[in-house]
């Protein structure tokens, strides 16, 4: 063998491969039982790619003359993909934990939002916060999930509203996208809300004649990378109409569509988004038993957010009767100033309990349908040979614990590799 290879991984007591069989999704049945070896080695290429991956003797006699410029024992341990966390807004100025105790007291999330509060506070705070500081922060975070063992995240943004902030956050994701070692699928939400003193249609229109064709001429300069759209269809903020403007607007620039939809009220939403080819909706705690349908039938992904459920005290939503279905099921933090949650693997034990979901389900909803949700799963999302070397490795003989100790990431997490690089070691 030529030698100069990355990382060598040796004897895991289990690696969780999620596929063996280049699969972009896991639904129906199949996510109930993973791609699992046990006794087994990986290798990370120089190019950042995984190189070979089975019974630690069979790799050890294919490599017994190569070098690697790192190699880890991993006896008694577990080594799973890289989580995928498929929904989060953490880029942001502005404290609101006053906000949970108000929701403690009774307050609701439109009761919050219609007083100022909610989204429009974060607006504010955003508006006025440099770019620099925005960056800080954001990075701050982004420490956070990936110590919590994120290696790719979906970032969006929608605290500016007009123009100008949504940009400035956008350079702030972009920066982050080129500087730091965890992944980012960049998702533009100028439809987070509608602005103080416009109407949705107005809000709308703006969206459409004046940010997408800049962020079109940004993107084709290469200045800001954009991969998704996102609009927050919503009774009292975007409606059918002016979310199916918004969205196909985008997908006409080549964004994938990937929204919020039916969370406080049913609104149809999963309907529209299968009919518009969605790559994935979140959230989905009212969807209709068509919208269900409709999304098994177009491969459109649903994202669900335990965390937003749990706190805003939420109906959950049916994530059993989705699986049942045959829905492609992803997980997200929606880490955000009204959902502070860094760590997906106290998302998967909340999905675990809250909606039903077995280990098995959360974890392939946490990396290769999360991946899916991003059009990312042909690189990211289980360990198979030619994809992306992003790897954890938890001290623990069986991989479950991961989901099984609640809050127990941080003592559980050894290592986090992205690309057959160390970037966290416990």
């Amino acid at each position: 063998m030529a030698s100069g290879h990355r990382l060598l991984l040796e004897n895991a007591q289990q690696a969780v491969l999620v596929c063996a069989r280049g699969e972009r999704f896991l639904a129906g049945p199949a996510p109930r039982s993973l791609a699992v070896l046990e006794g087994a080695s990986l290798v990370v290429g120089a190019d950042g790619l995984i190189e070979a991956i089975g019974p630690a003797d069979v790799i050890q006699r294919k490599f017994s003359e190569a070098t690697f410029e790192e190699r880890i024992d991993c006896s008694g341990k577990c080594i799973l993909p890289g989580l995928v966390d498929a929904h989060t807004h953490p880029v942001w100025a502005g404290e609101r934990v006053h906000e949970f105790a108000m929701k403690l007291a009774g307050a609701t999330y439109m009761d919050i939002h219609q007083a100022g509060g909610g989204i429009n506070f974060t607006v504010q705070h955003t508006r006025q916060a440099s770019e620099d500081e925005l960056f800080c922060s954001f990075q701050q975070r982004l420490q956070c999930m990936m110590r919590a063992g994120t290696t790719l995240v979906e970032c969006k943004s929608g605290y500016g509203l007009n123009l100008e902030t949504e940009l400035k956050m956008l350079r702030v994701i972009e920066r982050a996208r080129k500087e730091m070692n965890v992944g980012i699928s960049a998702t533009y939400c100028g439809a987070h809300s509608v602005p103080k003193g416009k109407s949705a249609t107005e809000a709308a229109d703006d969206i459409v004649n004046n940010h997408l064709p800049k962020l079109k001429e940004l993107g084709s300069s290469g200045e800001i990378h954009i991969d998704n759209i996102d609009v927050f269809c919503e009774k009292g903020v975007f409606d059918l109409d002016s979310t199916r403007r918004i969205l196909q607007s985008g997908k006409e620039m080549g964004l994938q569509i990937n929204f919020h939809g039916d969370e406080l009220h049913p609104m149809k939403a999963a309907e529209l988004g299968a009919e518009l080819g969605a790559q994935a909706i979140s959230h989905l705690e009212e969807v209709s038993d068509e919208g269900i349908a409709a999304m098994a039938t177009t491969r459109c992904s649903a994202v669900l957010l335990p965390t937003t459920a749990y706190m805003l005290r939420l109906k959950q939503p049916r994530a059993r009767k989705m699986l049942d279905e045959g829905v492609i099921v992803a997980l997200g933090s929606d880490f955000n100033p009204n959902a502070y949650c860094f760590s997906m693997p106290m998302v998967m034990h909340l999905a675990c309990v809250n909606m039903r979901m077995s280990m098995p389900e959360a974890l392939a909803a946490a990396t290769i349908n999360a991946a899916y949700a991003l059009g990312r799963s042909h690189t990211h999302g289980s360990l198979e040979v030619g994809k992306q070397g992003d790897v954890i490795i938890i001290n623990a003989s069986r991989w479950e614990h991961l989901i099984y100790q609640f809050g127990g990431h941080h003592e559980l997490i050894d290592y986090v590799i992205a690309k057959g690089k160390v970037i966290y070691k416990k």
